[in-house]
């Protein structure tokens, strides 16, 4: 009876988000859970060298620390999106804000590297759960009216807590041994829990059993598609590549004739029939592979070429984030009232001109002729992301709110690891020790600015067609999502 009480409530109080302070209380929840998951993601980036000399084990197995934390999240956000519909994203989160704060503990008290590493696995296992809901929480936190710019925020707090996670990392490790920097978590995840029990709403739940073999299939598919990429740009043995395509593939083939055949399918292909959602979902991906290369050819090409010292280049990064910072809230509450499809395209071509300027930096460039240029790729990214971002999850209905939020962060990542993986590629082709890759004479990696800013204007164009579309998307859309037809392959 309490149950359905707390169902009813939440769904009339959805439309108009929750009451003040209430509101305040859980967004602030939202908040400090996804602060700790993105922080975590590269803050133990700096601390790696360390950590291997402790337990006196190789670069290999050492990195295993970050890749463990970044797989675990990839091939969990869609069945905890799904698990969110079913048992509510309020639980979800919870959960994986507890599981984060325990696995943090077990971080501490690692005595070994395996034991480190399966504490950053489970870790990265309750950051999913806290990450693949937090959207979806987010819309039924905040007014219809102000979504943009709750999204916007969220741009903001992600944009800091990557930036400043390394930087925070490497202030610990001056005066503190590596396992303060998985102690600052505890007191944060424990208020977050506290707060989170108190403040966040709950939601309409689907009735649908959770489907284990989907689940499956999708941590195959995505997780083998990552490491695959990741392989080839590696330069890792041909076989084993092809082994890993072969059963990716397999798994992707069989989760979508399974997924085809449902009414709310695990793998959301029900809502990418909603042409809106789709381009922007494709235009995330695109946007996130551009941003990737940038952010790893950049470092090379500022040290290795122009020869900037590293805390210069540093330095250097820093205009991009912190103009995406600035600018991504103020581009999600103009997205609450004027077409996100319009600002997102206008984001994505000054993103485009941004990093075209970058590749067209003189020989011996100045520091202010870097930083302008980098400012503009973030204001550009800024302006383009909450739009679209607000665009993707609300062209949803709100009873699929989770499954599009899982899928918002899975392009996130399916882009990056696109951008890491051709970066990888070009660098394994014509290395970085010999500066051909930079030179004017072989400008293959030089170049990778203009590459970027070239998949930058696909997702132009992506986004303009997803304009063009928006309005008839929007009138058809309901009908297609109750429209008992079934897809088979």
């Amino acid at each position: 009876m309490k149950h359905e009480t707390a169902i009813q409530q939440a769904a009339s109080a959805a439309p108009d988000g929750l009451p003040k302070p209430r509101i305040y209380w859980a967004w602030a929840t939202l908040m400090v859970g996804l602060t700790l998951a993105v922080i975590d993601g590269t803050i133990a980036n700096v601390a790696l060298p360390t950590i291997a000399a402790d337990f006196s084990a190789g670069p290999a197995a050492s990195i295993w620390i970050v890749n463990g934390y970044q797989l675990a999240i990839v091939v969990t956000l869609l069945p905890l999106a799904a698990l969110g519909e079913i048992y509510g994203y309020r639980r979800v989160y919870l959960g994986g804000v507890a599981l984060f704060t325990v696995a943090s503990v077990a971080c501490v008290f690692s005595r070994s590297l395996e034991a480190l590493t399966f504490a950053r696995i489970v870790q990265g296992l309750g950051a999913a759960g806290l990450m693949s809901v937090n959207a979806a929480l987010l819309r039924y936190t905040v007014p219809q009216a102000k979504f943009g710019t709750a999204i916007g925020l969220n741009a903001l707090f992600v944009a800091v807590s990557s930036t400043i996670g390394p930087t925070l990392a490497g202030v610990m490790l001056s005066s503190l041994s590596w396992p303060w920097l998985f102690v600052i978590n505890i007191p944060l995840g424990v208020a977050a829990v506290v707060m989170g029990i108190k403040s966040l709403p709950e939601n309409d739940r689907s009735a649908r059993k959770f489907d284990v073999v989907s689940a499956i299939l999708s941590a195959l598919t995505i997780g083998l598609l990552v490491t695959t990429i990741d392989s080839a740009g590696n330069e890792i043995n041909s076989s084993i590549v092809l082994l890993q395509a072969v059963v990716c593939v397999t798994a992707g083939v069989l989760l979508t004739r399974r997924s085809l055949r449902m009414a709310d399918p695990l793998l959301p292909l029900d809502l990418l029939r909603i042409p809106v959602f789709t381009l922007s979902i494709c235009t995330s991906i695109m946007s996130f592979l551009a941003q990737m290369m940038a952010f790893i050819s950049l470092p090379f090409l500022f040290q290795v070429v122009f020869g900037f010292r590293p805390i210069e280049v540093g330095l250097l990064m820093m205009p991009w984030p912190i103009a995406l910072a600035v600018i991504a809230p103020l581009s999600g509450k103009l997205s609450d009232k004027h077409s996100p499809a319009i600002l997102g395209l206008l984001g994505l071509v000054i993103f485009a001109i941004g990093l075209a300027l970058v590749g067209m930096l003189p020989e011996h460039p100045s520091i202010p002729d870097i930083c302008w240029r980098m400012a503009i790729c973030g204001v550009g990214f800024g302006l383009f992301q909450a739009p679209n971002n607000r665009m993707m999850i609300t062209s949803t209905p709100r009873s699929r709110s989770g499954a599009a939020s899982g899928m918002l962060g899975t392009a996130r990542l399916l882009g990056q690891s696109l951008g890491a993986a051709f970066v990888a590629f070009l660098l394994s082709q014509w290395g970085v020790e010999e500066h051909r890759i930079f030179s004017s004479s072989h400008p293959d990696l030089r170049c990778s600015p203009h590459l970027s800013a070239s998949r930058a204007l696909g997702a132009d164009f992506i986004h303009s067609f997803g304009e063009n579309r928006q309005i008839t998307c929007t009138r058809k859309q309901i009908s297609l999502l109750q429209s008992p037809k079934r897809w088979s392959i």
